[in-house]
């Protein structure tokens, strides 16, 4: 049997970054097993639909890197399948439940049901739900004769689909990553298949549109868990066979204790969405890891580890390595800690691997780089960020001309020997004629050393301090020889002029 498996978000806001993992290991799993990968936008509870929420989760994908194979919604054949547009075909599907007795109508108001819950909590039950005992006190067509209900449809009654649950069952199914799970349908409740508005729950929706699409794994998140008995159920009323399940685990909060959530990235100061999303209703900005300056195989690399591992020390992958790597029972049952400190490493390593020229690409441009060599500033700053917008952030002393020095460098290490060093160097660059390279940069300044009779290791920093303002920082011949010879000397001789003589 080939595999296909699906990817199958609400469109209720920004698709989240844990969505995206789900998302990648679905794809991971279908290209290492020649498989294909749908995407299907289950948008039933149109109540929470969001403008613009489909096409966020769209552009995600493709930033990623990952890409769908099949899709028949509205706008043509790559276009994602949408379960509103299949809204009649699921009607069908809850009907044969009701002739086969495996569903009923249910014609309960929603005053009923609260004030079933309301009797069941004053009465201590351990659960106020809808089902094979309550059910019976309800109205619905186990309760109403046949004519009545036939009647009440008739008139146009709002009522729902519910399905019916024999409570004498234990419901079992093999989790790939989870093994057995046992559950006992006693403590299942009589969900809601087919609402007033004629729109079927997720539960219908997802299993009729997993069998007709002829999904072979659901790959999910761990939160859906608790629906997959009813799922199981719900393939063996129809006499499908069902795919085979494996549950992700949760992504966990950075210090690992709870679930994660946007508050804790709020607080963390991280994103927790792939791309930076605007909220249609509120106008309120979320961050999202493009636009912090992630690169998409960092990202990629990031979510693969978390809740996976390749039984190797290898932690660097293409996406066709990672396919390649990649198998469901590497993935562990635990949650899985959103340790954004790992992120960050993943972004340094992949920005050491991108050429000057396309880092240079991703680069904002202001009036201040115009002066100077672009890529030569790349070079010099690209193995000491995080992030590549800090490439001019942190390179803003070669934009401008120190203005104040590092005092704790001008007391320890701004003496006579560095004094005099520092001059004879301005001198020995006032005569030199030729291209001003770093090694030029270097080999003057050794000699000017030596004339005076200083150890050049030993006034490198006042050196630094005179040409920077600070006393640390990236290659310093190199940056000089960004800067250029004039505006070297210019440095060096503000420097000479208005630090403290010793």
């Amino acid at each position: 049997m080939s595999v296909r498996v699906r990817f199958a978000p609400s469109p209720t806001g920004p698709l989240h970054i844990g969505g995206v993992r789900t998302a990648l290991y679905n794809y991971l799993f279908a290209r290492k097993n020649g498989g294909k990968m749908l995407l299907r936008i289950e948008d039933t509870d149109q109540n929470r639909y969001v403008p613009g929420a489909e096409d966020y989760i769209l552009e995600a994908l493709k930033w990623v890197g990952i890409e769908i194979d099949e899709g028949q919604g509205v706008g043509g054949p790559h276009a994602p399948y949408r379960q509103s547009e299949r809204k009649e075909m699921y009607r069908q599907y809850a009907e044969q439940l009701i002739n086969s007795g495996k569903a009923y109508y249910a014609f309960d108001t929603a005053e009923e049901i609260e004030a079933m819950r309301k009797r069941l909590e004053e009465a201590g039950a351990d659960a106020a739900q809808y089902n094979a005992i309550t059910r019976l006190q309800m109205t619905n067509s186990l309760t109403l004769s046949a004519e009545e209900v036939a009647s009440r449809i008739a008139n146009g009654d709002p009522y729902v689909v519910r399905i019916k649950i024999d409570p004498k069952q234990d419901i079992r199914f093999k989790d790939i990553i989870r093994e057995w799970v046992v559950v006992h349908a006693s403590t299942l409740d009589d969900k809601v298949l087919l609402k007033s508005d004629g729109m079927p729950t997720y539960h219908l929706a997802n299993i009729v549109d997993d069998h007709l699409m002829g999904i072979t794994h659901v790959i999910r998140g761990e939160e859906w868990l608790p629906s997959a008995p009813l799922h199981v159920l719900l393939y063996q009323y129809f006499g499908w066979t069902a795919p085979q399940f494996a549950h992700l685990p949760l992504l966990l909060k950075p210090e690992g204790n709870g679930k994660l959530s946007k508050r804790d990235a709020d607080l963390g100061g991280f994103p927790i969405f792939p791309l930076q999303w605007t909220d249609p209703s509120t106008g309120t900005v979320a961050r999202g890891f493009r636009e912090d300056g992630y690169l998409k195989d960092a990202v990629v690399n990031f979510l693969a580890f978390l809740g996976w591992n390749p039984g190797t020390e290898q932690e660097m992958f293409t996406m066709d390595e990672l396919i390649q790597a990649f198998s469901l029972e590497r993935i562990h049952k635990a949650g899985a800690r959103f340790d954004i400190t790992k992120a960050k490493w993943f972004n340094q390593q992949y920005i050491k691997q991108l050429s000057d020229e396309e880092l240079a690409k991703s680069l904002q441009l202001g009036d201040t780089t115009k002066s100077l060599d672009l890529l030569k500033i790349v070079h010099l700053m690209k193995d000491r960020v995080t992030f590549p917008q800090e490439i001019l952030s942190e390179a803003s002393f070669l934009f401008e001309m120190p203005t104040e020095y590092e005092e704790a460098v001008v007391a320890s290490k701004w003496n006579a020997d560095a004094i005099k060093a520092i001059a004879a160097y301005v001198e020995d660059l006032n005569v030199y004629e030729g291209e001003f390279l770093a090694d030029t940069a270097k080999a003057i300044w050794a000699a000017a050393a030596e004339r005076v009779g200083v150890k050049m290791g030993k006034v490198m920093q006042a050196l630094r301090l005179a040409a920077t303002g600070a006393g640390h920082g990236p290659d310093l011949m190199l940056a000089m020889e960004i800067l250029g010879k004039e505006e070297v000397i210019a440095r060096l001789e503000k420097a000479l002029a208005i630090l403290p003589k010793p």
